[in-house]
């Protein structure tokens, strides 16, 4: 925190706002490291930003603020955003959009996203192609991060898995 760590400053932020760690939970302290750490340049503060705004932790339910900072994390190349926007696209009935936004999240190794593209498959809203091509983007994602280094970690610990 002292040398302006922008990691640092954001992990302390999310301890704060669960309230581990024996820190007592505060969403307002926690909204400020986030606050902190994204002008620090670390994007996915950017999207527990956005998440506070959605949710009404520490401020107001805001949502035009949530897609804001979801965008601002989703520029900067947080798959998380990417996928909390393709939420927001969906609930809103943009399907084509919320498409959009998983598919990009799914090339990355979101398997959220691709349950969210399977979601719009079985609903009507995405075609068998467009289940299929997100299918093989994340295969072709999990062939580039195949390693026997995390093949031996994902069979000690299921947290490692990476598929």
């Amino acid at each position: 925190m002292k040398m302006n760590d922008a990691e640092a400053i954001f992990t302390l932020g999310s301890f704060y706002r669960s309230g581990a760690y024996g820190l007592t939970q505060d969403h307002t302290k926690a909204l400020q490291l986030n606050h902190q750490a994204a002008e620090l340049g670390y994007v996915n503060a950017y999207n527990s930003i956005g998440y506070a705004y959605s949710n009404g932790e520490g401020v107001e339910v805001d949502e035009k603020k949530a897609r804001h900072y979801y965008e601002l994390a989703a520029m900067g190349g947080s798959i998380p955003a990417r996928f909390n926007l393709g939420i927001n696209e969906e609930e809103a009935g943009n399907t084509e959009r919320a498409l959009k936004h998983y598919m990009i999240a799914v090339k990355r190794g979101s398997t959220e996203s691709l349950n969210g593209i399977k979601v719009l498959y079985s609903s009507g809203h995405a075609t068998k192609g467009d289940y299929t091509k997100a299918l093989q983007s994340y295969q072709e994602y999990l062939s580039e991060i195949k390693s026997p280094q995390r093949d031996k970690a994902a069979a000690v610990d299921d947290s490692y898995r990476y598929y």
